[in-house]
């Protein structure tokens, strides 16, 4: 398998993802992982900004109620879902983690509105343990690539375990996010891989 060359040209074309900007931050990490789904990173960058602004911390976000932590992260997808999602977490952060951040998948599975991908970011991004966070990028281009034949995120993370090198995990989703968001279609992707030898024709 290709995956020297893939990784090495994806990072020569890297171009900075909004989200990384927290990558450090465990909470910030969560928050704004959570925020991200179905809505694109621009948006969502905004409005955790505006909700870290009033509740930096998860104490402080916990002091906020739902309609205010609504109010705030508006107009993420699911915007009042996420608000109930995200007060409940901060209660159980306090409760069962005295305020941090939990580093198994595991455990940050348990807390609401967390599924296996936002996890495995926050693994990465927030405490460099490695992991595959699969989205769609990832999904796409996992298959574009040859690299698994799969129809889900879900079975492309399984696959991919199996066969990426663990050196690799971590950088996953960073660098095939930012290609995904440059090449927007099947057809400027697979150009994309064609032009640079990664895949044939």
């Amino acid at each position: 398998m290709n995956y020297e060359q893939v990784f090495k040209i994806f990072r020569s074309k890297y171009q900075h993802v909004p989200l990384e900007v927290f990558v450090g931050d465990p909470y910030k990490i969560l928050v704004s992982t959570l925020l991200s789904s179905r809505t694109k990173d621009e948006t969502t960058l905004k409005a955790a900004n505006r909700l870290f602004l009033k509740a930096n911390t998860v104490t402080k976000l916990n002091l906020l109620t739902e309609h205010e932590i609504a109010r705030l992260i508006y107009p993420v997808g699911f915007y009042k879902t996420k608000a109930r999602h995200l007060k409940m977490l901060s209660q159980i952060l306090i409760d069962k983690y005295n305020g941090s951040i939990p580093k198994t998948r595991n455990h940050l599975m348990t807390l609401p509105g967390v599924g296996r991908k936002t996890a495995n970011l926050v693994l990465n991004r927030a405490f460099s343990i490695p992991a595959i966070a699969v989205d769609t990028h990832v999904h796409k281009i996992a298959n574009l690539l040859g690299w698994v034949k799969t129809t889900t995120p879900e079975k492309t993370e399984i696959e991919l375990l199996k066969i990426l090198p663990q050196q690799f995990w971590s950088q996953t989703n960073k660098l095939f996010v930012s290609i995904g968001r440059q090449f927007t279609t099947r057809k400027k992707l697979t150009q994309f891989l064609v032009e640079n030898k990664l895949r044939t024709p």
